[in-house]
């Protein structure tokens, strides 16, 4: 394929080298002369893009330079990326592009940035977004060994250009990776938080060090190494479905302790203060919504499942709870429904359902099938797994924009 490279830097070079070393014919362009052996250097944006199938953008989109993370940054202004260089860039190639083409741009933005502030710029040509996972010092490698392909589109279509694009991959990939694909703003989502993961894993990590050096007759690679083996929860794919508040009787209350930790062997930061903050904000986002939806239709509230998790009739620490007392707080009627903690409160009218519980998992001791919801009410499902076209359904959560009956009203 032909393929020009917009942004010939620490990052673009090498993976420019790489396409043109597996068969392509890539030139690239960038405002510092550059030496390849494998890449055409061109002089303007407009005989970079002639006749190209593919054009990738891979110019910086940077912090303030105080906001590197090189020195104290939090007592700062909150910042956004800036995007300058890349809306002039794709802004000066749509100029001589056409329909048969496409623009890939792989750097790192915000999200919404793409329908914000990028698609009002591509008017001639196409459009996809597509990050890359690449680290300094591994970015050969990385380009061929990457931990998932992730392709951003309109309306998160898996047809069209990102199935092109997904057989460009697989003409030089290595390990044969999965590829994702979701809008625009799914893939941007997903490339910041898998680096703000990172970083939490880190911080996590480097405050076992922390409490070692406090407190005393603790090796830290003892610590991290037997946590570092726990592959069925802390590195294992659980807990990564986005619902309700973490709860339970370890959970929340160990957070709560470190709190006093923190303190008392003055740490010199409260990173669990923020998860603990966090957890009771978006608690109280959930209720809000709950609450907006029986004032607009004037009906009571009902929580469907009412232990910290559905298999168990365990209440300490329940997220479930959490979310009645802020229900409850502004004051709107509040039932529940869970069979394993004998809460069989059933409702002849239509209400507004929060199904705490994920309807979808499948298990003996799960009775959240087992209630019964009265036609015309509003189920609010965190979870995303309930159906009836009985109901208006809102699978809390999912915002895409051709979903309209997930929006709250």
């Amino acid at each position: 394929m032909k393929i020009g490279v917009i942004g010939v830097g620490k990052l673009g070079q090498d993976c420019a080298e790489v396409i043109a070393e597996n068969g392509h014919e890539v030139s690239g362009y960038d405002i510092n002369p550059f030496e390849s052996d494998s890449i055409t250097q061109v002089e303007t944006i407009e005989e970079l893009v002639q006749d190209k199938d593919y054009v990738f953008v891979s110019v910086p989109t940077p912090h303030d330079p105080a906001y590197d993370g090189s020195t104290p940054a939090m007592h700062l202004e909150p910042k956004d990326f800036n995007y300058d260089i890349a809306t002039s860039v794709i802004a000066e190639a749509n100029k001589y592009m056409n329909d048969s083409q496409s623009i890939i741009l792989i750097s790192t933005v915000m999200p919404g940035t793409i329908r914000k502030q990028i698609i009002p710029l591509v008017t001639n040509t196409k459009f996809v977004y597509n990050p890359y996972l690449i680290a300094m010092g591994t970015i050969r490698w990385d380009m061929v060994n990457p931990e998932m392909i992730m392709v951003g589109t309109e309306d998160g279509s898996e047809t069209g250009l990102a199935s092109e694009l997904k057989s460009f991959y697989d003409s030089f990939m290595e390990n044969n990776p999965r590829t994702i694909v979701g809008t625009w703003e799914e893939i941007e989502t997903m490339k910041i938080f898998y680096n703000t993961f990172i970083s939490t894993k880190v911080v996590l990590t480097n405050m076992v060090m922390d409490v070692a050096l406090k407190v005393g007759n603790i090796n830290v690679d003892i610590v991290t190494e037997a946590l570092a083996g726990c592959t069925q929860r802390i590195n294992g794919s659980q807990y990564m479905t986005a619902g309700m508040p973490d709860g339970g009787s370890c959970h929340p209350r160990d957070n709560i302790a470190m709190r006093w930790l923190a303190q008392e062997y003055d740490l010199g930061y409260d990173l669990f203060s923020a998860v603990m903050t966090a957890r009771e904000v978006q608690a109280k986002n959930m209720a809000d919504a709950v609450v907006l939806q029986a004032q607009a239709h004037n009906m009571q509230c009902i929580i469907v499942g009412k232990a910290y998790k559905v298999d168990v009739g365990y209440e300490h620490g329940s997220g479930s709870i959490l979310v009645g007392h802020y229900i409850e707080e502004q004051g709107v009627e509040l039932h529940y429904y869970d069979t394993n903690t004998g809460d069989l409160y059933q409702s002849d009218v239509p209400a507004v359902y929060l199904m705490a519980h994920n309807f979808g998992k499948i298990s003996e001791k799960n009775t959240t099938s087992s209630v019964i919801i009265p036609d015309g009410s509003v189920v609010i499902d965190p979870w995303r797994q309930y159906q009836n076209e009985n109901c208006t359904v809102i699978h809390f959560g999912n915002t895409r924009i051709n979903d309209t009956q997930n929006k709250i009203q």
